[in-house]
């Protein structure tokens, strides 16, 4: 017998109203995009006292870094043999907390010191912080319009499930990774031309052993003797082992990612299919290793290059390989040039011994508006330039940034800021060496 309950739940009836019922919100800096570049924007204005409000389009935070399982930290550091941190700020806390909870794991004889997290407590540090630190966010939230007047973006509509949102704010970043803000605000943006830059659909492998696991070369040369046999688009994937956990990051598929709403559908299902096939490869050729192991979880679809803005300055190869200290330089790093744009392989140019190479803040500056800023992997560059400067490092240093210079600017243009104070208050991510 069912005993009669404290609190009686009760239903109503509802229906949908002709009318539009849009919720307001406000604050002082708007970021749009929640992965790395986006939460290091929104972190770093909240540290600078600024009322900020965080938007994503997908129901969690974290983009690519959480989402898409990328599994290790690109572009933080300088190359061998001194290996000193690009990054800091931001960065460092992120760092420090991870490692303090046996959720990072640094590779031991790196050329390119890449250390390997743990998505789920990457997941956790980010929401805990964005919380702390008193950060509005709206989840799984589309901008639909955009309004501007006298060269500022006054507004965003956004829709969500559960609603529409009307947001002011008196500046804005654009961290969405495909410049979504930007387009929207019908400003000129840049996409690839004769193809895709191809993104990877990652995985996780649990039941690694990691004792019999292949070498890199051993692995690479396999794939490209295999991957006929076993129907493998990509002749040249990686394989990340994180040895405490038993596991392994699968970056060996290589998708297109069109930006347009069906054919993205499509291959949402055809990059798990590419992983399955790579599964099926690992655990025939590499049994002792990867023979009990089963995906633990598939990323959604990993996205390199899609679209970007036109900046004020654009960073191109040839300053990327001079090494060119721009007057306005706000981030640095030495990652290679890794453009992905064959399916079988991909370009992989490192630089010579103690190489940096900066990014100009009109590069994250459309003309166009005066307090809009770029950050992540949609500011301004050649194919060859942003595939060197679209990994996790400068996408924090250029977060960074956004949220300074929209700081420094206040309610007049990011164009007309002072570049020294900017510059003083980015220091460690452009001098420090220790």
């Amino acid at each position: 017998m069912i005993s009669e309950p404290d609190v009686k739940l009760v239903t109503r009836m509802v229906q949908k109203t002709a009318s539009r019922s849009v919720q307001e919100v406000t604050a002082d800096i708007c970021v749009v995009g929640a992965g790395m570049a986006g939460i290091s924007a929104a972190l770093q204005a909240s540290q600078l006292g600024r009322k900020v409000v965080l938007v994503d389009a997908l129901p969690a935070l974290g983009g690519q870094a959480v989402n898409s399982i990328i599994g290790t930290f690109c572009g933080l550091f300088s190359d061998d043999p001194r290996y000193y941190q690009f990054t800091h700020g931001i960065a460092d806390e992120l760092l420090r907390d991870l490692e303090a909870a046996g959720a990072l794991y640094y590779p031991p004889q790196q050329v390119h010191k890449v250390p390997l997290y743990n998505e789920i407590t990457l997941s956790r540090w980010m929401e805990k912080a964005v919380r702390a630190a008193g950060i509005t966010v709206i989840l799984g939230g589309i901008v639909h319009k955009v309004t501007s007047h006298d060269r500022r973006i006054t507004g965003l509509d956004i829709v969500t499930r559960y609603g529409e949102v009307h947001l002011s704010a008196a500046g804005f970043v654009d961290a969405t990774g495909d410049a979504a803000l930007t387009w929207q605000a019908g400003l000129p943006c840049r996409e690839p031309v004769g193809g895709p830059v191809y993104g990877s659909h990652t995985a996780i492998l649990e039941g690694v052993v990691v004792e019999h696991h292949p070498t890199r070369a051993e692995l690479t040369l396999r794939q490209k003797e295999k991957a006929a046999e076993y129907g493998l688009v990509r002749t040249d994937g990686l394989v990340f082992v994180f040895p405490a956990r038993g596991t392994s990051v699968l970056n060996m598929t290589h998708v297109p990612t069109p930006l347009e709403p069906l054919a993205a559908s499509v291959q949402a299902i055809d990059g798990k299919d590419q992983v399955d096939l790579v599964v099926e490869f690992l655990k025939k050729e590499f049994p002792q290793a990867y023979g009990k192991s089963t995906v633990q979880a598939y990323g959604l679809p990993g996205i390199r290059q899609t679209r970007w803005i036109v900046g004020s300055k654009q960073l191109t190869a040839a300053d990327v390989f001079a090494g060119t200290r721009f007057a306005d330089a706000i981030a640095r790093t030495a990652w290679p040039i890794e453009l992905h744009a064959k399916s079988e392989g991909y370009v992989w140019q490192p630089f010579q011994e103690n190489h940096v190479h900066y990014i100009p803040l009109g590069a994250l500056l459309p003309p166009g508006l005066d307090n809009l800023v770029a950050a992540g992997r949609c500011i301004d560059a050649d194919l060859d330039a942003l595939s060197s400067v679209r990994v996790h490092g400068p996408c924090m240093a250029t977060g960074m940034a956004a949220a300074h210079a929209l700081d420094l600017a206040g309610t007049n243009s990011v164009h007309d800021i002072d570049i020294a104070v900017l510059q003083e208050r980015l220091k460690d991510n452009l001098v420090r060496t220790d």
